[in-house]
């Protein structure tokens, strides 16, 4: 009793404040991610298990059960051994459905929020007397430092400081999700109690002792004494300690540090083996400092429980001892206050009081979690105080975690038995708690004797100690009676849909429906009814943001993972029941289309996500699928799959490649709500009689595709979803080719048209040409001389043209045994003007040739005069009276580029892509054949030259502009350009 009052409660807010530092430091960013998030952290952060109980009631115990106190460290560290087939499991569907509490987790597997209610009562009646032994010890430890006032009266003080600490670290907080500063201050406790309790050893082993050799000498000599009154803890009893020590990851604050606040699975396998070993290294320093209190005689008034104090008069050594069980006491409070508070919000306040459109549901949710936390520590030193101080650590121990080890059956069978129902964990859970309640519970409140139920053909548990009695029957009744009316009670399409999804490697498997809301703006509206706007508005967005979905996004696929989502993240803000609740009532799905099937492409994404986790003949199950997916993925050909509902299922690369569109951003959707043209052209496939449509026209990138589509039905069966597949072949080549051979077709038809007409009018023209000529030798009149030459220029002309058809026909034979000569296009321009004047036909259009009269080409005169007449005389069709027609020419490389431009209304763009096939015309029947331009494009050909087309003009929607090059004469000596 060296140390006043006032000092005491310095050390206990100097403590305190170190803590709200530490997640101050941690909340602005000042420690830097990598350590505060490091696995290490977290371990240390675990440590929060070693409660006031590893401080002082490890001292207890085992001065009366020898090492049995290793019970208390080996149960849970056995929990965490099995870290991949328990833990793992239950961190996956805690992660996956935003489950933050044991409540939660039953209440979603028995969908039932009166399973998630009772969860919390049987959790509050376990945590109260582990409450009181923080609050105990507390009281004690200030006491035995100072001898001031009572116990419960500083236990109580204490107790305020501890609630106003919580109030000001909880209080500023997310009410959901994960906190790193929390776990921050949790390591940091942890490793103030590891050093403080390493340091007691150590003095124990070095300053009461002389070293190991005299810890041997002394046990071999007056320590026999002592251990000759230790009752050595029976084997039975050992394995009932540690199956309710194991159970202790059920207390609410472990199975909240253990899996809300885990980051990832491999952070919980670290902590599998760092965990143990820092329970390793808090059991060690127990034995030395009960056997240096025993050698100096240190047994003081209140017990074994607190020899660490008598070790020594100095003060620095007995506020080592007050610190250990300060940092062990603050945590595991804080941290019990956080995790039954939340429980009670979501399965006590809110089952009783839903939510409805609150004007600010945060605040109220946090201002209700604030009073929630600053009652539950308030109530643990109520029950210390009303029932606390008439009770050893051990008997408050045990009875807290008996009540929690009533959870034990129910957890197994959530993850093991699919079987188990929620009629049957009732019953189960109530007869257990029963049995608890009246063994371990009247005790503690009346001070009675236990009442332990000794069932038929157990009568030797009569003699055995009350916890030990009220252990086994509690459990085996309760297991019992979980069996059996499972067993005899039906299982709801609910519960068998979450013992699917809580199953060990199960792989969840949600029906595909479609929702009243048609998109994300839509569920906005539907949830402000019981949020509120704001509220409503926050949470959709923060569900399409982890999704990366759009607000706008209508695909039924999307829609049914918002919901998904929208339902998990309203778990974790207020437990599972009331958030399907919410989202059943606001967001159903519609019932008036067809049945319900399996949800293929969710279950698809689930393997893929497990695949890594797979064994066995699952694994080569899994790998087949996988090769099959493959093959169809990337078949190259376009394939594609609906389901019964009409809702696309695969999308694979060769049709994404072809439409231009990606799998990712249309599967899920409807048929009818996919982009232009494919929604339309798939539908006429599915609608289509017979299995095969063929070379369909679609345009694609501004340009004509044809496409080929086959189909094959999938019949459904009762095991088997039924749909269709569809194949997209694209076919325009084959089409394109078949259009060359129609081509190759007609020309060879006007082949032989064009041999018949050069033989019909071969014969008369000769005729006209010779009367012409012999004309003119029989007279000297200057004007029939004229008429004469006229007449025999046109003969030649027609001669020309015929053995151009004729050539064409025969294609590339026009320059045959010709030579080039350098020809002025200008010249050869300015007569085909004359000659287009001479039709007397749209006078009224203006010619205006701008060519240079010394730019020549390489070619035949009479050809190329022949190629400017059809441009010319296709632009002044073309034109409108008063339009003009100008013709350029320009060096471009090694030749000229020599346009005709008019100012018509442009070409049709359907006929533009054909405009130099044969018989392609613009102009009414009767006026054009459809040859002129096919003409110019043979006779531009055999000059090594090119023509494009430009229809309308750039920066107009009017006019068209023709433009063919030629090679240029190449002067002796001049080099091309």
């Amino acid at each position: 009793m060296n140390a006043s009052l006032a000092t005491m409660l310095g050390v206990g807010a100097g403590f305190l404040l170190l803590l709200w530092l530490c997640a101050l430091a941690v909340d602005r960013g000042w420690i830097p991610t990598r350590i505060t998030r490091h696995p290490l952290v977290y371990a240390l952060a675990l440590g929060v298990y070693a409660s006031a109980w590893a401080i002082y009631g490890s001292l207890e115990l085992a001065a009366t059960s020898g090492y049995g106190y290793l019970t208390y460290y080996l149960g849970v560290a056995g929990a965490f051994l099995l870290a991949p087939v328990l833990l793992v499991p239950i961190q996956r569907m805690v992660r996956t459905h935003q489950l933050a509490s044991l409540a939660d987790l039953f209440a979603f597997r028995y969908r039932s929020r009166w399973v998630g209610t009772l969860i919390t009562l049987v959790s509050l009646l376990a945590v109260l007397p582990l409450l009181a032994l923080q609050v105990q010890t507390m009281g004690n430890a200030i006491y035995l430092m100072t001898g001031a006032a009572s116990p419960a009266t500083l236990a109580l003080v204490f107790c305020v400081l501890l609630a106003l600490f919580d109030l000001t670290f909880v209080g500023r907080r997310r009410i959901d999700g994960q906190h790193d500063s929390l776990l921050a201050v949790m390591a940091l406790s942890s490793l103030i109690k590891l050093s403080a309790m390493l340091g007691l050893g150590a003095f124990a082993l070095f300053a009461v002792f002389e070293g190991p050799a005299d810890v041997q000498a002394w046990l071999e000599g007056p320590g026999q004494a002592f251990q000759a009154s230790v009752v050595q803890t029976d084997p039975a009893h050992w394995r009932s300690l540690l199956l309710l020590f194991f159970a202790g990851l059920m207390m609410p604050h472990i199975f909240h540090l253990v899996f809300t606040e885990t980051r990832s699975r491999h952070t919980l396998l670290q902590a599998s083996w760092a965990l143990p070993l820092f329970l390793l290294l808090m059991a060690l320093p127990v034995p030395l400092i009960l056997w240096a209190g025993q050698r100096l005689g240190a047994d003081g008034p209140l017990g074994t429980a607190y020899l660490a104090f008598g070790l020594s008069e100095s003060v620095a050594l007995q506020a080592l001892a007050f610190l250990a069980g300060l940092a062990a006491t603050s945590a595991t409070t804080l941290l019990i206050a956080l995790a039954l508070s939340g429980m009670l919000v979501n399965h006590v306040f809110l089952v009783a009081h839903p939510p409805e459109a609150h004007h600010d549901l945060y605040r109220w949710l946090r201002w209700l979690r604030r009073g929630l936390v600053a009652a539950v520590v308030l109530g643990g030193w109520l029950f210390y105080r009303i029932v606390g101080l008439h009770h050893d650590l051990t008997s408050l121990g045990l009875a807290a975690f008996v009540g929690m080890a009533q959870c034990l059956p129910g957890l197994l069978a959530l993850l093991y038995w699919p079987g188990a129902n929620r009629r049957g964990m009732l019953a189960g859970l109530a007869s257990g708690i029963l049995v608890w309640l009246a063994g371990l519970w009247l005790p503690l409140l009346t001070g009675l004797p236990a009442l332990v139920i000794i069932p038929p053909g157990l009568e030797a548990l009569a003699g055995e100690p009350a916890w030990y009695a009220v252990t086994l029957v509690s459990l085996a009744s309760n297991a019992l009676v979980f069996i059996v009316v499972s067993l005899a009670t039906p299982t709801s399409e609910g519960e068998r849909a979450a013992a699917e999804a809580c199953s060990v490697d199960a792989v969840i498997r949600p029906k595909r429906l479609p929702l009243e809301a048609a998109n994300g703006e839509e569920f906005k509206s539907h949830l402000a009814r019981a949020l509120g706007e704001s509220v409503a508005a926050r949470e959709v967005d923060r569900a399409l943001d982890d999704l990366g979905l759009s607000p706008l996004d209508g695909r039924p696929y999307a829609l049914r993972r918002l919901r998904d989502r929208l339902q998990a993240n309203l778990s974790g803000l207020m437990g599972p029941s009331v958030a399907q609740d919410i989202v059943d009532r606001y967001l159903p799905y519609r019932q008036d289309g067809p049945a319900a099937t399996e949800d293929i492409h969710f279950v698809e994404s689930r393997l893929e996500a497990y695949r890594s986790r797979l064994t066995g003949l699952a694994r080569e199950l899994d790998g087949l699928r996988r090769y099959h997916r493959r093959t169809l993925t990337r078949l190259p050909v376009g394939l594609c799959a609906f389901g019964e509902d009409g809702e696309l299922l695969m999308w694979n690369d060769a049709l994404a490649r072809l439409s231009g569109i990606e799998g990712g951003g249309v599967v899920g959707a409807r048929r009818e709500s996919l982009p232009a043209p494919w929604g339309e052209l798939l539908g006429r496939i599915i609608a289509e009689p017979g299995s095969h449509l063929y070379k369909q026209p679609v345009s694609l990138d501004g340009a004509t595709r044809y496409l080929s589509l086959h189909k094959a039905a999938l019949e459904g069966s009762d095991n088997e979803p039924g749909g269709m597949v569809i194949l997209v072949e694209d076919h325009s080549e084959m089409k394109w080719l078949e259009d060359e051979l129609v081509h190759a077709a007609r020309l060879a038809s006007i082949g032989q048209l064009a041999a018949g007409v050069a033989h019909e009018i071969g014969n008369p023209i000769t005729g006209i040409s010779s009367l012409a000529q012999n004309l003119r030798y029989e007279t000297d009149d200057p004007e029939v001389l004229e008429t004469t030459e006229q007449i025999q220029q046109l003969t030649d002309r027609v001669s020309r043209i015929v053995s151009s058809l004729v050539g064409f026909a025969h294609g590339g034979r026009h320059l045959a045994g010709r030579e080039l000569a350098p020809v002025g296009i200008a010249e050869v321009v300015d007569e085909a003007i004359h000659l287009i004047h001479l039709a007397r036909s749209r006078e009224d259009v203006r010619f205006d040739n701008r060519c240079p009269a010394a730019e020549r080409v390489e070619g035949d005169a009479q050809r190329l005069l022949q190629v400017m007449v059809n441009l010319l005389g296709n632009a002044r069709d073309a034109s409108e009276p008063g339009d003009g027609v100008t013709i350029e020419a320009v060096p471009e490389g090694a030749g000229l580029r020599i346009s005709v431009t008019d100012e018509g209304a442009g070409i049709d763009p359907s006929v533009r892509d054909h405009l130099f096939e044969p018989f392609t015309t613009t102009k009414p029947p009767g006026e054009g054949t459809g040859l002129g331009l096919p003409l110019v494009y043979s006779i531009v050909a055999e000059h090594h030259g090119s023509l494009d087309v430009e229809s309308p003009l750039p920066g107009s929607e009017r006019g068209t502009r023709i433009s063919l090059w030629l090679p240029r004469h190449q002067k002796e000596g001049e080099t091309p350009r």
